[in-house]
């Protein structure tokens, strides 16, 4: 018997697993971060000396910019795992696009939206 060109049925199931976990997570921190940009919560500078309130406003405006960043990651790594999701419907998950190999299991579960195994992430 040959090399392994796929990962089986139970082997999925178990990624499957680990991305819905982690998809979750995600969209909750995401949440928190819109949360934060929006100020869903009243924390500004309405209650704050006009001394105050030119450096606050300030720092929000630079935090407000950190979270937008952080929220952009957020999103790209939510659809990477949606993605990662796709690949397990068609059974292409785990499958190394620059190699065709199979992208080892201990990579697949630190990094489940992997699209490329150590080999080749190393050689970019």
């Amino acid at each position: 018997m040959g090399e392994k060109t796929r990962y089986s049925d139970e082997e999925l199931r178990e990624f499957k697993e680990i991305i819905l976990q982690k998809l979750d997570k995600a969209r909750q921190d995401y949440e928190l971060l819109k949360e934060s940009i929006t100020h869903g919560e009243s924390n500004d500078t309405e209650d704050t000396s006009p001394t105050f309130k030119v450096l606050e406003e300030g720092a929000a405006t630079l935090s407000k910019e950190e979270s937008g960043k952080l929220a952009q990651r957020q999103l790209k790594f939510i659809q990477h795992l949606q993605a990662a999701l796709v690949r397990i419907e068609n059974k292409t998950y785990g499958v190394c696009r620059v190699t065709g190999k199979l992208i080892s299991p201990e990579r697949l579960r630190a990094v489940p939206h992997a699209t490329l195994s150590i080999d080749a992430k190393q050689a970019q």
